[in-house]
C-alpha cells in the first residue's frame, strides 16, 4: 500500500491523493467505458440484425451464465493470487475478445454469413467476456483495499464508483454517437483501443501482498467460505439481495434500443442519450456524496432510493415524451448512485482482508450478474407481455422488494457505516 499520509477522512479528495489509486480510477473508467460502449454497439447491431427483443435478452444471458458458473472459483483464485497480475491477464483477454467483435462487424469478414450466424458468434464472444468478468470483479474490489488505508474506504468507494459511472455515462453516449457518425464497425475499434489503457495503468501499480490464509481447506470448503460469510452477515446479505432484485426486475436498459426506435422514435443519437442518462444521474449523486457523505440512517436512505428507482421505471415505461423518458432515467440513476455507494461501503468495511475475493464473487453473483439476468428477464417479459407492460411490471416488483426488505430486515433499518 502507498505510504503517503492521509489528508483526513473529512477531505473529499483524501483517497485520490494516493498516486496508485489515481491509476486505479483510470482503470475503472476505461474498463467500464469500453464494456458499456461495446454492449451498446452490440445491442444496436443485434436488434437490427434480428428485429427480435428476445435477442437482446440473450446477450445478457450469454454473459451471465459463465459469470455465475465461474464466480466462486474466480474469487478463490483471486484471493490466492497477486491481484495486479490477475487484472493484467483479464485486460489482455478483453482485448482479444474486442478484436473478435471488431472482426464480426467487418462486412468483408462476414460477407456470406447469415444474420443468425453473426448473432451466435457474437453471443459466443460475449460468453468468453463473461468468464473474464468473473475474475475482474473480485480482483478490482480487492485491489481498492490495498491502495488506501481503511479509514478512507468510504471515500475511495465513492470515487471508485464515480469513475465507474463516468465510464458508464460516456460509454453508451459515445457508442451511440459513433454509430451515428462512423457506423458499428469503426465504433468497435475504439473499444479495442480503450481496452489498452488499463494495461498501461497496471504497469504503474506495484504488485500487492496476498492475505490469503491457508487453513488446510479443500477447494470446495474455500469456495463455500464466501457464501457462509455473506449468509451470516445479514446486512451484507440484505444489501446484496435488495440491489439484485431491484436490478433484476426494475432495469430496462436492455430494451432501450426498442424504446428509442419504435416508441420514442429518436434513432441512434437519442438511444445514446437514453443509455447514458442513468449513469449521468448516478454520477451527479456520487459527486455530491464525495462532499456530503451519507452518515445518518444510510439504510433507510438506501431503501428509499431503491423505492424511488422503481417509481422512475414505471414513469419511463408509460411515457410517450422523449424529455420525460430521459428525465425518468436520469433520476433513476441519481437514486441508484445512493444504492451503489452504500452497498460498496458495506462490503469494504465488513469483509475480512483474506476473504475479499470470495465475498466480491458472491456479490457479483447477486448484483453484477443481475444486470444480465435482468436483461434476459426484460427481453423475455417483453416478448410475452409487450415492451411497456413488462417494464411497468418490473417497476412494481421493485417496489414490492423494497417494502419486504424494510419489514424483514432490522439490520438494514439500523445500518451504521462508521469505519
Amino acid at each position: 500500500m502507498a505510504n503517503e499520509p492521509s489528508q483526513g477522512t473529512n477531505d473529499p479528495y483524501a483517497s485520490i491523493r494516493y498516486p496508485e489509486f489515481k491509476f486505479f480510477l483510470i482503470i475503472r473508467f476505461a474498463v467500464v467505458f469500453a464494456l458499456t460502449m461495446q454492449f451498446a454497439i452490440i445491442e444496436w447491431r443485434i436488434y437490427h440484425l434480428t428485429n427480435d427483443p428476445l435477442s437482446l435478452g440473450l446477450i445478457g444471458l450469454a454473459e451471465v451464465v459463465p459469470a455465475l458458473i465461474m464466480a466462486l472459483f474466480a474469487g478463490h483464485i483471486v484471493d490466492k493470487r497477486e491481484k495486479r497480475g490477475v487484472m493484467m491477464k483479464c485486460m489482455l483477454a478483453y482485448i482479444v475478445v474486442g478484436i473478435g467483435l471488431f472482426l464480426l462487424t467487418w462486412d468483408r469478414i462476414v460477407a456470406g454469413f447469415s444474420a443468425q450466424s453473426i448473432a451466435y458468434s457474437t453471443y459466443a464472444l460475449v460468453f468468453v467476456g463473461g468468464i473474464i468478468r468473473s475474475f475482474v470483479g473480485p480482483s478490482t474490489f480487492t485491489m481498492l483495499s490495498l491502495l488506501v488505508p481503511r479509514e478512507l474506504y468510504k471515500n475511495a468507494a465513492t470515487w471508485s464508483s464515480s469513475s465507474w459511472q463516468v465510464g458508464g455515462v460516456m460509454g453508451p453516449a459515445i457508442g451511440g454517437l459513433c454509430i451515428y457518425w462512423f457506423g458499428v464497425h469503426w465504433s468497435m475499434l475504439l473499444v479495442v483501443g480503450m481496452m489498452c489503457v488499463p494495461v498501461w495503468c497496471l504497469l504503474n501499480i506495484q504488485p500487492k501482498p496476498i492475505y490469503y490464509k491457508d487453513k488446510g481447506e479443500s477447494v470446495f470448503q474455500s469456495l463455500g467460505a464466501g457464501l457462509k460469510f455473506v449468509w451470516n452477515t445479514k446486512v451484507v446479505l440484505n444489501a446484496m439481495a435488495l440491489d439484485m432484485f431491484a436490478v433484476l426486475f426494475g432495469g430496462s436498459k436492455a430494451l432501450l434500443a426498442i424504446f428509442a426506435t419504435t416508441i420514442l422514435g429518436v434513432g441512434s443519437l437519442g438511444y445514446g442519450f437514453l443509455s447514458a442518462a442513468p449513469a449521468v444521474g448516478s454520477l451527479l449523486t456520487m459527486f455530491v456524496l464525495a462532499y456530503r457523505p451519507l452518515v445518518k440512517k444510510p439504510g433507510i436512505k438506501l431503501l428509499a432510493a431503491v423505492f424511488g428507482f422503481g417509481l422512475c421505471m414505471i414513469v419511463f415505461a408509460i411515457s410517450k415524451s422523449y424529455i420525460l423518458s430521459l428525465t425518468a432515467l436520469l433520476v433513476s440513476g441519481m437514486l441508484d448512485g445512493i444504492s451503489v455507494i452504500v452497498r460498496q461501503t458495506i462490503l469494504q468495511l465488513k469483509t475480512p482482508d483474506d476473504m475479499r475475493g470470495r465475498v466480491a464473487s458472491v456479490s457479483q453473483m447477486f448484483v453484477g450478474s443481475s444486470n444480465e439476468l435482468g436483461a434476459f428477464e426484460s427481453g423475455l417479459a417483453a416478448k410475452i407481455m409487450g415492451v411497456v407492460p413488462s417494464v411497468v411490471f418490473g417497476g412494481c416488483m421493485t417496489l414490492g422488494v423494497v417494502i419486504t426488505t424494510y419489514i424483514i430486515s432490522p439490520a438494514m433499518r439500523k445500518l451504521d457505516l462508521k469505519p
